[in-house]
């Protein structure tokens, strides 16, 4: 949609198939109104009233026909999954319920580069990734990001019908699966053996 909001008002009056006239009939203005607010800039700016009373017709934000910006949410949901991410060798994950929504700070999200759409949360079990996450730690998991970059990351994975949280490392054209704690041994498999489901962005551990 355009910026401008007289084009963005003519847009939607052509899209919705009504005239600017009949809008400003609708306004309880003069047929010429809104034809003189698109074609000349006057009004420069819409009265309040009849801006929202555009955007209620046409089914608009308020913003798009000049009005403020909506203020971001404080806080949005993400599902946090029936599942759990195995620190460990690996445990099976039957199904991916939705136990229920968590509420998250929404500007913590924008600072981690996540968006809501694409995250999760999940839980940890096992020991093998001590001392960084502990057995019943929960994990923001960014879906969106499954590609595993060449100094490595904290990831999600999926292998032999199990699913696990791990530290994967790029070794040429094979990943290296990397336990924290130094009990569990390394290994290397190729990167088709293996399914990256996203990856770990925040630990959030009850204290």
């Amino acid at each position: 949609m355009a910026d401008d909001p007289r084009q963005a008002l003519a847009a939607l009056a052509q899209a919705r198939g009504v005239s600017l006239s009949a809008l400003s009939r609708m306004l309880g203005r003069n047929v010429a109104y809104l034809q003189q607010f698109v074609g000349r800039g006057s009004p420069r700016v819409l009265p309040e009233r009849d801006r929202r009373m555009l955007a209620d017709f046409l089914g608009v934000e308020d913003a798009a026909l000049g009005g403020p910006a909506a203020a971001p949410p404080a806080e949005v949901t993400v599902p946090w999954l029936d599942v759990s991410a195995a620190a460990g060798s690996g445990r099976s994950a039957e199904g991916e319920r939705v136990i229920r929504a968590v509420a998250l700070p929404a500007a913590m999200l924008r600072q981690l580069g996540v968006t809501a759409a694409q995250a999760s949360m999940i839980r940890v079990a096992g020991e093998s990734m001590m001392p960084t996450l502990m057995d019943g730690d929960r994990l923001l998991v960014d879906v969106g990001e499954r590609r595993v970059p060449a100094g490595g990351g904290l990831f999600v994975i999926r292998r032999e019908d199990g699913v696990a949280v791990k530290r994967l490392v790029p070794r040429g054209g094979t990943i290296e699966i990397v336990s924290d704690n130094p009990a569990f041994d390394a290994v290397t498999v190729k990167l088709a053996e293996i399914e990256v489901i996203g990856r770990a962005r925040l630990l959030l551990r009850d204290v």
